[in-house]
């Protein structure tokens, strides 16, 4: 592995790390304030000022191509507002870990997808029988996690 995979590999560790730790902190707010649309917001408006400083800091550029944007390409946005709303409103009657345990089996799922079509412009990545091997044997040790 060279060092810039092993870089990009820590960094979406980190995230993944963040993904359940974020369920369980904004669920706990959603409970605290009796609305988990509520804690959504507060969430939405923590995250736009961190990626404010971030574009900031970053040179501030990247809007001017913004009308050429394919529509369909803004739905990331409902995609992200789902899963922060469905996470912050399942999670404290479900468990942070069962809600995280089901998102990663369609993460893996629709990465796979992405991956093999190439959709959205991704890198190709063919569904090979060694893949969905290992790809059942995730979803198999996920599985395994929620019967013990």
């Amino acid at each position: 592995m060279t060092s810039e995979t092993m870089r990009y590999a820590a960094i979406m560790l980190t995230a993944g790390i963040g993904i359940p730790v974020l369920a369980g902190l904004n669920s706990a707010l959603g409970v605290r304030l009796g609305n988990p649309a509520a804690a959504a917001m507060c969430l939405f408006a923590v995250a736009s000022l961190s990626a404010l400083v971030v574009f900031l800091l970053t040179g501030a550029h990247g809007f001017s191509n913004i009308r050429t944007a394919p529509p369909h390409l803004f739905l990331a946005g409902f995609l992200v507002a789902f899963y922060v709303l469905s996470i912050t409103w399942i999670a404290p009657k479900f468990g942070v870990g069962n809600a995280v345990f089901f998102v990663l089996v369609g993460q893996i799922i629709s990465a796979a997808l992405i991956d093999h079509f190439g959709l959205f412009g991704a890198q190709v990545t063919p569904l090979t029988m060694a893949r969905v091997g290992g790809i059942g044997l995730m979803l198999a040790g996920i599985f395994l996690t929620q019967k013990v």
